[in-house]
């Protein structure tokens, strides 16, 4: 005990302060807010819907919708692979009816060829071992697709996904509101809004279309005439915030290019080549034979791809694009590319949604909750600190020190994580607070259990430390993993339950055992007593 290393007293004390200086701006009132120093930290904790106020909408996309959107979108793309094929192959009759797609081969010797061609359209549906569309040919002449339950499952899932991210761009257009959007079962979206009471203008914002365009960059703009502003006649300039010239916009021709509604489908997937991650775009028989146009009298010169008015991207166009799809490469991670895939996909609601719950949250009860959280902790912790002060003595002032220690320490994570807090995440706070002195209730009683023993004082705080705290770890080991299932299979304030006991575990047995251990070793190298009472 009395070999604490400086090293660790002073990154121990780095440690805390930091956590103070996080934990300052989101316990600083409103008013005072403006004037807290620019160059310490600024992070606040955010308050949830049900302590702030505001809007909460349920919404629920159709599954019906999503398969009629895959039947249209496979029929597209079986007319332009028949119209590719060579020679080419001539269909008619083609129906949706039942839920599936088929069509007639006119020429019977044709029908291997046709269905070699469709194959390659169908993939393996998530990690199932299924196909998403089951091919099958009746009658000599005609070809039936038929979509497999695993297939509609994944085109839901990727549908719902889409979605959520469209609904996620809609909303943050109201501002830094830190909006709650998190998908609920298989089909539905939770939406809420703290500091938003309308209800209505939420639902109108979020019936707005995002906006895709492919547009050719305009190389003869001068970099000096961008930077003001200013564009060539014909031309327009974009912001292009992932520019990797520093985020700098660029020109792009007004006229001649592709919008959104003709892609059909992005997916991030791998160049087979170089093995490098890329996005797969597709679009339909319109916009495929438009982009093959583009690309053709185009070649050499790059193109972007503009959502809601900034371009995400601006390859290059090395050769014809034909076919209606291509890639898109660069120096991708497997996130970025599936980021970007999701927002190409993103330019416009894959699916439906219908509000089937709406309800607003007024800022009366969310204060009111304040209050009534910010009673039962204070409550909560001078009960605590009383009796431990109490109980015993100079190590219970050490366990207090380290409790206020540790709400600071919870409130500057939180804040750091830009955490929303919630009425369930007051509980979980308030129960951290009973909870992190019993770590310090274990090593007490070991103390004097090893000093009745006659061990001497220092062997007594030892051994009391070091065994105490493998029941310690073990204890809180059961709680956090605990914690980490609520928030794994929980949603909304569940989940915010469980961040809330995760953090209150960990910086409570960290400060119970490191932080008062150090106390206490401080205490023995000056005081050097003769007597230990605890």
């Amino acid at each position: 005990m009395l070999d604490f290393p400086r090293w660790k007293t002073i990154s121990i004390s780095l440690l805390l302060a930091l956590g103070v200086l996080l934990a300052i701006p989101s316990l600083l009132p409103a008013s005072i807010s403006p004037y807290y120093p620019s160059f310490l930290p600024q992070e606040k904790i955010n308050l949830g819907l049900d302590l702030q106020g505001g809007s909460h909408i349920l919404l629920e996309g159709d599954p019906k919708d999503v398969a009629a959107q895959r039947l249209e979108n496979m029929e597209e793309t079986v007319r332009t692979a028949m119209r590719a094929a060579k020679p080419r192959i001539g269909i008619g009759d083609i129906s949706r009816e039942g839920g599936k797609l088929s069509f007639l081969v006119r020429d019977v010797s044709q029908v291997d060829a046709a269905r070699e061609a469709i194959l390659p359209m169908t993939t393996g549906a998530g990690l199932t071992g299924q196909r998403d569309w089951d091919i099958e040919v009746r009658d000599t002449s005609r070809i039936v697709l038929t979509p497999t339950e695993a297939g509609l499952t994944e085109a839901l899932d990727q549908a719902m996904e889409t979605a959520t991210e469209v609904v996620r761009k809609r909303i943050d257009e109201l501002g830094t509101r830190e909006p709650t959007i998190i998908r609920q079962g298989d089909n539905r979206i939770v939406v809420q809004v703290p500091g938003l009471e309308d209800p209505e203008a939420l639902k109108e914002l979020l019936g707005q279309t995002a906006e895709l365009e492919f547009k050719l960059v305009d190389q003869n703009a001068s970099p000096e005439d961008i930077a003001a502003g200013r564009a060539p006649v014909g031309s327009e300039v974009v912001p292009y915030p992932s520019n990797p010239a520093g985020g700098t916009p660029i020109a792009v021709r007004r006229l001649g290019g592709i919008r959104g509604d003709k892609l059909t489908n992005a997916q991030a997937s791998f160049d087979q080549q170089t093995n490098e991650p890329v996005v797969s775009i597709t679009f339909d028989r319109e916009g495929g034979a438009r982009f093959a146009r583009l690309t053709q009298e185009n070649v050499n010169k790059p193109f972007a791809i503009i959502l809601d008015g900034e371009v995400l991207s601006a390859p290059n166009i090395n050769e014809p694009i034909l076919g209606g799809s291509a890639q898109i490469s660069g120096s991708f991670t497997t996130e970025s590319a599936n980021q970007l895939a999701i927002a190409l996909r993103s330019g416009a609601l894959p699916v439906e949604l219908k509000v089937v719950e709406e309800r607003s949250v007024g800022p009366d009860l969310g204060t009111e909750s304040v209050q009534l959280g910010l009673l039962a902790g204070g409550i909560a912790t001078i009960a605590v600190l009383v009796l431990m002060a109490a109980t015993y003595g100079r190590f219970g002032l050490y366990a207090n020190i380290a409790l206020i220690l540790n709400i600071f320490l919870i409130l500057g994570i939180m804040a750091l994580m830009n955490a929303t807090l919630t009425l369930p995440g007051i509980a979980g706070f308030v129960l951290t607070i009973g909870a992190a002195v019993d770590a310090n209730v274990l090593i007490n009683e070991r103390i004097r259990e090893e000093r009745k023993a006659g061990r001497r004082i220092v062997q007594a705080i030892e051994v009391g430390y070091t065994e105490a705290s493998r029941a310690i770890f073990d204890a809180n080991i059961t709680n956090v993993i605990a914690a980490v299932l609520l928030f794994l299979f929980g949603s909304g304030p569940v989940r915010g339950f469980a961040v809330v006991l995760m953090i209150g575990i960990l910086t409570s047995v960290w400060t119970a055992v490191y932080v008062t251990r150090m106390f206490v070793a401080i205490w023995l190298k000056r005081a050097r007593p003769r007597e230990l009472v605890i």
